[in-house]
């Protein structure tokens, strides 16, 4: 096979040596050869431009496979195995695989994929960051012809984790390898991990196959890396040319095209039109006119191609033809080549052709081993082309190529010229004072192949330059441009003005960048996004413990509750969310104790770049605090016998050290950890139970009930009140079983010959001291409460003291009679004494004076009855009564204590009347009443 690639022209961003495709990281999607297929050879091809040795690592699905040293001068080869990049098997499609290659170096670098099989061979050229994005339409050959083998191929690589992808928009009758139709199929979606891949295969000798997926639309979440065409197709537009060849290449994003391309052509023959163009459309009505004819070849929708032929080609003399292409809007264009010019053997391959831009380099440095393929037989004849703006001077190797060589001028464009330098070989730097970009095409008896080396970022466009989010992500746009304006969300960020920007915060960002006399272009929009944030953070958790989700990044966000989720769970416990509040739960399991981690993450309230957070959570659960329940008693307090003063904290409810005490009143109380004894030095409480919350270090609390014992006074049960007579001593005895401390100062059981009068003595019994009181009374002594006198009789009333009572007359001779008879007229004593033999008492009796007759007629002998010599007693009365008991008359102080025998100045008629004479004796405080009575004459 012989197969001519013409490296064209590429947007690249600056100038010197930075391109689009010189990169710090390259992608290859793998692709899909028939089942027919091989004797594969296959290596990845490394060249840079510094002259420091830098490492370059190659990974297959995250898997270092190996590593080389690339520096100017040596370019290097790393020898693949066909399953790293290539699929033979139908199952390896329409599944996740982790065939395909990711490449990354500490400085910039080219890399090209370069393969071959007996008779065929291909190379794809990476265009670095250039390259991912995340909206494709696939480019693919309109296959004229096929064999069995012959195929269409996509291979689509990821370049982060979680990336969702979706293909549509290809034709209802496509079938594809694994059964499925545009019709049960019209969408495909799946979901790729960073260096996971998903191939999509049609057969050509299905008719719709040949051209049903041009244009398909390939979206994803997230940047992807795309390689498509044919291993093999025929898309020659003739009949002659009937071999087939491989036809693949890498593509780039949307936001990568353009609308100017110049085309020079390889190999092929003009008349058989086994060269020309593809151009596919992201836009409908996309006009498309050619070497600068203001009237449209066609017009084109979304994903609708147009097929241009060779015969649009311009012949410039020399063998050396290129031509125009203009369309009015972004389009992709796929230079189709073909190989050694004269043969029938279809040597086919096709490339991407960047748009032209006032951004290009004016250096090329360096393309490296120009003219080897793996697997090839015959070393192959490689010619460079070279597009330059018209005017440039320019030197490939320091030498400026002869006129035969160019520069020839483009048709319809006067801004532009190519060159072609042939029979090539080595490494290759070309130079220019004016925008530059330059190619390869190659060919042998049996194999072709070319690539590009500049321009693949048509429009300047961010890429990563380090990392892939906030903290860590490091934007870059090509390092030179004359300026550069960075911003967010449409504003400017003042001081941005670098190559490179270093975002903080999550936003939309575009950088202006100008090149020399340039228009200012701005770059698609970069979203850029904050890491996931990992943080930290240890609890100790004795039982269920709640977090309350709250960022420790450097945000303005609110966490969103119903973001929250448990990532990793525990080991030895159970996490939940609250789905309303978003709090975190942990709770131990039971028994356990040690170290236990989960982890939870929750996102903050702004929807479109959300600030999101995950926290390792570190548990440790300590052991609990052994305690042991109590008791403790103290004495009554003085001042309220029920209730004693206590210290708490006497009481040991734990031998553990370094741990915190706090006491409660309840149970309850203790648990919340409410209602806390604020003075546990100094309790006064009655008889209850508390409770004691014993905390360790690690915050877990075991809780001690603390009964409370008030010991009551212990008072002696023999110790009473006692009463002795005025003259008497006593003893006072306190009982057995004390220690003895008396007002006295008497420190004994007993003490002796006390007086009348209040004692006390302090008992002490278990520690706890009683003060008991005692008083030794008087004997009350007998008091008179009444006398009677009849005549020359007198009766004693006594209450009081203690009966029974004995009286006496002399005070010498006892008897148990309160009469006395026949006393004498006038003052009589008497004495009575008690049981208790204390001494007696007196009381003095006036015996009055008996009058029985009365004879009122005033001869002034025995005229009246007169008392008033008793006048002086207090509450003096005296009554007279008739014989019926009917009272006539009282003397009183007003008339003198007489009576004449009158009534109402009447003389009474003569008989025998009644009289009561009543007085008090002793003080009015204690009156002793006397009366008096008898029986009187009256004779008139």
């Amino acid at each position: 096979m012989r197969k001519y690639l013409l490296f064209l022209f590429v947007l690249c961003i600056g100038w010197g040596t930075a391109f689009a495709q010189r990169d710090t990281e390259h992608w290859f999607a793998p692709m899909k050869a028939g089942e027919t297929i091989s004797g594969f050879e296959q290596a990845l091809f490394f060249s840079t431009d510094s002259t420091t040795p830098f490492p370059v690592n190659i990974y297959s699905n995250n898997v270092l496979l190996g590593t080389v040293t690339v520096s100017k001068g040596s370019p290097q080869q790393f020898d693949l195995s066909e399953d790293d990049i290539i699929a033979t098997d139908v199952a390896d499609c329409f599944t996740v695989k982790g065939r395909g290659l990711y490449v990354q170096g500490t400085k910039p670098f080219y890399a090209t994929l370069r393969f071959s099989v007996p008779s065929h061979g291909e190379i794809v050229t990476s265009k670095g960051k250039a390259g991912i994005g995340k909206l494709f339409y696939t480019p693919l050959a309109d296959i004229r012809y096929d064999l069995d083998q012959d195929n269409f191929t996509v291979g689509i690589l990821a370049t982060e984790d979680n990336t969702t992808v979706t293909v549509s928009g290809y034709k209802p009758n496509v079938q594809f390898t694994n059964g499925t139709s545009g019709n049960t199929n019209p969408t495909m979606t799946f979901t790729l991990n960073k260096g996971q891949s998903y191939l999509i295969e049609g057969s050509a000798t299905v008719t719709a196959n040949r051209t049903g997926f041009i244009g398909a639309k390939i979206e994803a979440t997230k940047p992807i890396s795309v390689t498509s065409g044919h291993f093999t197709g025929n898309f020659a537009n003739t009949s002659n040319f009937t071999g087939t060849d491989i036809i693949m290449d890498q593509a780039v994003p949307v936001e990568r095209l353009g609308d100017r391309f110049v085309l020079i052509k390889g190999y092929g023959d003009i008349t058989q039109h086994t060269e020309g163009a593809i151009i596919i459309a992201t836009e409908n009505n996309t006009e498309i006119r050619i070497n600068g004819n203001p009237t449209p070849v066609a017009t084109i929708n979304a994903g609708g191609y147009y097929r241009v032929l060779s015969n649009f080609y311009q012949n410039k003399g020399n063998n050396h033809y290129n031509m125009l292409i203009e369309t009015s809007k972004n389009v992709y264009v796929y230079q189709l080549l073909n190989g050694v010019s004269g043969t029938s053997n279809n040597q086919e391959g096709y490339n991407y052709i960047p748009p032209l831009n006032c951004y290009l380099p004016r250096k090329i440095d360096e393309l490296g081993l120009v003219n080897v393929m793996p697997g090839a037989s015959l070393t192959p004849t490689v010619k460079l082309n070279i597009l330059t703006e018209a005017g440039a001077n320019i030197t490939v190797n320091g030498v400026t190529p002869p006129a035969v060589q160019g520069p020839y001028p483009v048709t319809g464009s006067t801004g532009w010229v190519t060159y072609s330098i042939p029979n090539v070989s080595g490494n290759y730097t070309i130079t220019s004072d004016l925008a530059v970009t330059a190619g390869i095409a190659a060919g042998s008896g049996a194999m072709g192949y070319g690539g590009y080396f500049a321009g693949f970022s048509s429009i300047p466009a961010i890429a990563k330059s380090s990392g892939d989010c906030i903290p860590g992500l490091v934007l870059e746009v090509d390092s030179e441009y004359t300026s550069y304006q960075w911003n967010l969300n449409g504003t400017p960020i003042p001081g941005a003005n670098s190559y490179t920007y270093t975002p903080t915060v999550g936003g939309v960002y575009t950088c202006t960048v100008k090149q020399g006399t340039c228009a200012p272009v701005v770059t698609p929009p970069y979203n850029a996004y904050s890491c996931l944030y990992h943080s930290t953070m240890d609890i100790t958790a004795c039982s269920t413990v709640q977090i309350k989700p709250t960022f420790t990044m450097n945000t303005t966000q609110t966490p969103v509750p119903s973001t929250v989720v448990i990532t990793q769970n525990p080991a030895n416990g159970v996490a939940s969310v609250d789905p309303v509040t978003g709090v975190v739960s942990y709770s131990p399991n039971s028994s356990f104790i040690g170290n236990d981690s989960f982890k939870f993450k929750f996102c903050g309230n702004n929807t479109a770049f959300p600030d999101c957070e995950e926290i390792t959570v570190n548990v440790t659960v300590p052991p609990y605090p052994v305690v042991k329940d109590q008791a403790l008693t103290e004495c009554y307090n003085p001042a309220n016998p029920v209730q004693g003063i206590f210290n708490l904290k006497e009481a040991a409810v734990t031998t553990e050290t370094g741990v915190t005490i706090k006491y409660y009143l309840s149970l309850a109380d203790a648990q919340n950890g409410t209602n806390e004894i604020t003075n546990p030095a100094n309790y006064l409480t009655p008889a209850t139970v508390v409770y004691a919350k014993v905390i360790n270090n690690g915050g877990c609390f075991n809780i001690a009930k603390i009964t409370l014992n008030v010991t009551p006074p212990t008072y002696s049960t023999v110790l009473k009140d006692i009463s002795i007579c005025m003259e008497d001593r006593a003893t006072l005895d306190a009982g057995p079983g004390f220690t003895y401390l008396w007002n006295t100062g008497a420190t004994t059981q007993t003490i002796t010959g006390v007086t009348i009068g209040e004692y006390w003595v302090d008992l002490t019994k278990n520690g706890c001291t009683t003060r008991q009181y005692v008083k030794v009374y008087k004997n009350a002594s007998p008091v008179v409460t009444g006398i009677d006198i009849s005549n020359n009789t007198v009766t004693l009333t006594v209450g009081g003291g203690q009966p029974p009572y004995e009286y006496s007359a002399d005070g010498i001779q006892w008897g148990s009679s309160n009469t006395f008879s026949n006393l004498p007229r006038g003052h009589n004593t008497f004495y009575i004494r008690d049981s208790n033999d204390c001494d007696p008492i007196a009381v003095a009796v006036t015996v009055p004076n008996l009058v029985n007759t009365i004879t009122p007629n005033g001869d002034g002998i025995n005229d009246t009855v007169d008392y008033s010599a008793l006048g002086y007693k207090n509450e003096l009365t005296m009554n007279i009564f008739d014989r019926y008991g009917a009272k006539i008359f009282e003397a009183n102080s007003k008339n003198g204590y007489r009576w004449d025998g009158k009534l109402n100045g009447k003389a009474v008629p003569s008989g025998t009347y009644w009289y009561e004479v009543k007085w008090n004796e002793g003080s009015t405080e204690a009156p002793l009443p006397v009366k008096f009575a008898g029986w009187i004459l009256v004779k008139n």
